[in-house]
């Protein structure tokens, strides 16, 4: 059991997944993380998905529901119906991230139905941001319709990718086109590691863009569910060297609740303002 320290919970509610952070609030110390949770969707009811996960996580800390202060959500939080707080999806990943790597000064956030990239400073506040276009060919859901297709799990993809020999050009523009590209591909004979950096390359290709329009400099961390993809990680630090940009792609094991993280991370500091206005007197 923890002791009497403030604990805070965060909820990211995302398009295939739901990531639950407990974290420890020290006094006097830094924040430490307690517990990581997911609950993968799966057409599932969503509400019992996160209330699932988020029990889960309680579980496994040994905490009971009444000793979380303060539980905030992110994401699609409005089906958190437990929670206190709700903040932004930038807000929470831009603070996750800086906590988890305090050198980041850009955040690229690649989710299930998109990605958005932030620049940011050294206290997490969001400088700048871009997200890609409504066409599903820069993100997570993509990859992972592709991978199916190919035979092979999203968690084969990174490390195929980085045995690739001769990567294969794949329409970067439309969905739809790209998958045709892929189908051709099998069809022909292509080697799937040298089919899958070739998505990478192409999703790299709009990733930069992004960090181009947002002037990234710097250390430069992936968030999101493809944040542990480490053949995504070296086609976008491949295409950020060509294009000549200063920065440094980087990961880290807890990066897919960078979003989870944040919002516990902002709850803590917004339960600690409505407790001490609670104390002013009237």
């Amino acid at each position: 059991m923890i002791d009497a320290d403030l604990i805070t919970a965060g909820i990211d509610v995302g398009s295939s997944a739901v990531k639950v952070a407990i974290v420890r609030h020290p006094d006097g110390a830094p924040p430490q993380v307690v517990v990581l949770a997911t609950g993968r969707i799966r057409r599932r009811e969503l509400r019992k998905v996160i209330d699932e996960a988020y029990s889960t996580a309680l579980a496994d800390a040994g905490l009971p529901r009444t000793r979380v202060a303060y539980v905030a959500s992110t994401g699609e939080g409005e089906l958190v119906d437990f929670r206190r707080g709700h903040f932004y999806g930038m807000t929470t990943h831009a603070r996750g991230a800086t906590f988890l790597v305090p050198e980041t000064r850009a955040v690229l956030d690649v989710g299930a139905l998109h990605a958005r990239a932030m620049r940011v400073d050294e206290r997490s506040r969001v400088l700048a941001y871009r997200m890609t276009n409504q066409c599903a060919s820069g993100s997570g859901q993509f990859l992972e319709n592709v991978a199916r297709y190919l035979g092979v799990t999203l968690d084969e993809v990174g490390p195929l990718s980085c045995k690739a020999t001769n990567p294969q050009q794949v329409s970067s523009i439309c969905a739809v086109l790209a998958e045709t590209d892929v189908i051709n591909m099998v069809s022909r004979g292509i080697a799937t590691a040298d089919i899958v950096r070739g998505i990478h390359v192409s999703m790299a290709g709009r990733y930069v863009k992004l960090l181009q329009a947002i002037a990234a400099e710097g250390e430069i961390l992936i968030t999101g569910g493809l944040a542990a993809d480490e053949g995504l990680a070296g086609a976008l630090q491949e295409r950020a060297d060509a294009e000549k940009l200063n920065v440094a792609v980087r990961t880290h094991p807890e990066s897919i609740y960078a979003g989870a993280l944040g919002a516990a991370l902002w709850g803590a500091f917004r339960h600690q303002v409505l407790s001490k206005r609670a104390q002013v007197p009237a």
